[in-house]
């Protein structure tokens, strides 16, 4: 079967594949921590489904900020926190890529939900490879009229989008300001707080203005030439996608008794001890001692998660918004690309 262009959409129903484990594939593996250039495309046997588990071949699979977290093995304070994705050289996964969607090509033992031949997006392991292994339960139909592509831009992203929005606390109303509204994360987040009724202010730069109001963005900052932390403005909740304003700044901007939510966020190469893991460890340190809470979310995305996120996108409430597309071979370059804070919305690495 040909990849999904971004036009595209899947039909349910199909397979490119009968359930016979294939010989190998190709995969995207990382033996040490670095840059994009300790990332080779290789060949290895495709993975066998454990009890619980689907095989997915992977048509699309998107980028997001943990995996060139976990590339290069920063913040380094992870590798103590988190030892089951990160190992003392190398990630314990040597296929980066979680994000995708394809078509299941083989199930485990006791996979009740999914057959041979289903149309999926979720979280699996190894995404960025012909083959990945995915939990029957982080993964859902791709909605109708999605493309691979589109599809694989969902999961992690559009699943923090919904808790964060979720944990704002928000009704009809009420205004919130929305710092990286332009990435992966941020797109979903001005979307799903129009879907809300809230007022939505967008923190972008001049290049992406236009973007933003076309997601729904009632009024727009531009982080050149103003500070939104120093306008004097307050909002009910401000929702912080990007990591690089101290919480002195950030409580200026939240009303009392209003939410400050802080989730990702952090530039390659910046703060390679503590990352944007230092925002989060000061403002959980002093949140009983704020006018206003702060939520600190971190999404895993689950089956019953993504059918919210599927419904949404077959309403109309939501759209995917991809970037820039690149093939598995050009993985480097994908991520030199998002690194370099070119990105806005998703970039995705068309697989198949």
């Amino acid at each position: 079967m040909a990849a999904a262009s971004l036009g595209e959409s899947v039909a349910a129903g199909t397979s490119r594949t009968t359930g016979v484990t294939p010989a190998a594939g190709r995969a995207v593996r990382q033996l040490r921590y670095g840059g994009p250039e300790v990332l080779d495309v290789t060949r290895q046997p495709a993975p066998v489904p454990a009890c619980g588990q689907v095989r997915v071949g992977v048509h699309a699979a998107s980028l997001n900020a943990r995996d060139w977290h976990v590339m290069r093995g920063e913040p380094r304070v992870a590798r103590l926190l988190d030892r089951g994705t990160f190992g003392r050289r190398a990630p314990r996964e040597l296929v980066r890529g979680t994000d995708l969607a394809g078509i299941v090509d083989a199930v485990g033992d006791g996979v009740t939900r999914w057959k041979v031949g289903d149309p999926v997006f979720g979280e699996g392991s190894g995404a960025f490879a012909d083959y990945a292994l995915a939990s029957e339960d982080q993964l859902w139909v791709i909605p109708a009229g999605v493309s691979f592509a589109e599809a694989a831009s969902l999961p992690l992203a559009a699943s923090t989008a919904v808790l964060c929005l979720d944990e704002t606390g928000l009704g009809e109303g009420g205004s919130v300001l929305i710092n990286g509204a332009s990435g992966g994360v941020g797109t979903f987040a001005v979307q799903l707080a129009k879907t809300l009724g809230s007022y939505v202010t967008a923190v972008v730069s001049p290049r992406n203005a236009d973007l933003a109001r076309s997601l729904g963005a009632d009024e727009v900052i531009d982080y050149t030439a103003s500070d939104f932390t120093r306008a004097g403005q307050t909002y009910d909740a401000v929702v912080d996608f990007v990591g690089n304003r101290t919480l002195r700044e950030l409580r200026a901007t939240v009303r009392p008794g209003g939410r400050l939510v802080l989730s990702g966020g952090g530039v390659a190469g910046e703060g390679r001890i503590l990352g944007p893991m230092r925002l989060l460890m000061g403002a959980l340190a002093v949140a009983r001692l704020q006018p206003f809470e702060i939520r600190f979310p971190q999404a895993v995305p689950t089956s019953d998660g993504l059918r919210r996120i599927s419904q949404m996108v077959e309403s109309g409430a939501v759209r995917p918004v991809v970037d820039q597309t690149f093939a598995l071979e050009d993985v480097t370059a994908a991520i030199r690309y998002m690194e370099g804070t070119h990105a806005r919305a998703k970039v995705v690495i068309t697989v198949t």
